[in-house]
């Protein structure tokens, strides 16, 4: 018979030792270890998004539960304390490492295309806030009663996997965070009112990246002339010149206004682009729901809620491994042939984590039988 490892084991054999030692070695991760590895630390915190394990305890009980099979990951099962100080004191900055060799893997590999024919990069980009009790995680400054953090993400619509995170306090705005982000002309970003910034307008149209939004409905502007509509549902197609109040001397800044008829309501998008068609432009828009949907998944499906430490490096640990998680169920999403939700999946998976079979033929049909039975076990009495 065949012998397989565990479906833990398989997907932990998607991030390769070298790669992963590597990544220790150029972060110092091990600089004060005594013989807790990075990748028994990993390994640990993985356990806790997957199988979902509800505080330090739960992570150590349920590894030493089954040591047998945690040999097999390369790990002993760690102490709580010894767990607690590695997330409080390692660099959180190796996971996001992690994270992104990960992403780039799958991006090359297997991530689809979006819907759109245009072959620009589309990528979406918002901010959730994930409350904490403030006098338990008392560095993230939210409100006065309230503590909180801020994941500032960017969704890309190839494969709607997350291309970026960054963690900040609550009350750090989602537009200081994008001034900084750089990307390559001729992508397409997709934001909400929470990102309007006029000279970051300017700037990233001089730079040929485009971007589909929609702006506060006492915004100054005036019409420089209306475009031919051709399409139903698109009620007007103007370009526009947004302007400030003359004591800012604020130079406008040119921008395309299309007021789209849906079954919604009447709504107005605005973008620097002028090639696309209206109506795409407007689907566009529609498609930043896509990391809304991201954010409710991630918050259903991974531990982005409670936390097993409290110290803000521990915190960042549990939410980059939280995004490595997914990126891994999205992987597995995309090589599988027959089509699953993430929460089906990610159910699942957990349920079957430390099962023996093999993971890619179980992703075709998980109610199949293998094709050849397990040895039966004999039972001798007296």
């Amino acid at each position: 018979m065949v012998a397989f490892c565990s479906f833990f084991q398989q997907m932990l054999e998607l991030f390769p030792r070298g790669e992963f030692d590597g990544l220790v070695r150029k972060h110092a991760a091990e600089r004060h270890a005594r013989g807790f590895t990075s990748w028994e630390q990993f390994v640990s915190m993985m356990f806790c998004q997957l199988g979902k394990a509800q505080s330090l305890r739960e992570i150590c009980d349920g590894l030493e539960s089954i040591q047998g099979k945690a040999r097999h990951l390369g790990i002993e099962a760690p102490k709580r304390s010894t767990l607690a100080y590695a997330n409080q004191h390692r660099p959180w900055e190796m996971f996001e490492s992690v994270f992104h060799g990960l992403f780039g893997r799958i991006q090359r590999e297997l991530a689809p295309g979006h819907k759109f024919r245009f072959r620009n990069r589309l990528l979406s980009m918002d901010g959730t806030i994930i409350e904490l009790c403030a006098s338990s995680f008392d560095w993230a400054h939210y409100k006065q009663q309230k503590g909180a953090v801020k994941l500032h993400m960017v969704l890309d619509h190839a494969g709607h996997l997350p291309a970026f995170c960054r963690i900040t306090e609550g009350k750090v705005h989602e537009i200081q965070v994008a001034r900084g982000l750089e990307f390559a002309p001729g992508t397409i970003i997709v934001f909400d009112r929470g990102y309007v910034d006029y000279e970051w307008f300017r700037d990233m149209s001089v730079r040929k990246i485009w971007f589909v939004t929609r702006l506060r409905e006492n915004i100054n502007y005036t019409i420089d002339h209306d475009r031919v509509v051709t399409h139903p549902i698109v009620h007007s197609d103007q370009i526009i010149m947004l302007e400030k109040h003359r004591r800012y001397g604020f130079e406008p800044v040119r921008l395309r206004r299309i007021v789209v008829n849906a079954e919604e309501g009447e709504f107005e998008v605005f973008t620097n682009n002028e090639t696309l068609a209206a109506s795409t432009i407007a689907e566009i828009y529609r498609q930043r729901w896509q990391i809304e949907n991201f954010f409710k998944a991630i918050k259903q499906n991974l531990r982005v809620k409670t936390f097993v430490g409290t110290s803000a490096n521990a915190l960042k640990i549990q939410i980059w491994t939280a995004l490595i998680a997914i990126l891994l169920l999205k992987y597995l999403q995309l090589k599988a042939r027959c089509g699953w939700s993430l929460s089906r999946l990610v159910a699942l998976i957990r349920m079957h984590l430390f099962t023996y079979r093999h993971l890619w033929k179980w992703l075709e049909d998980p109610f199949i039988a293998e094709d050849e039975p397990p040895p039966q076990l004999v039972l001798q009495f007296g």
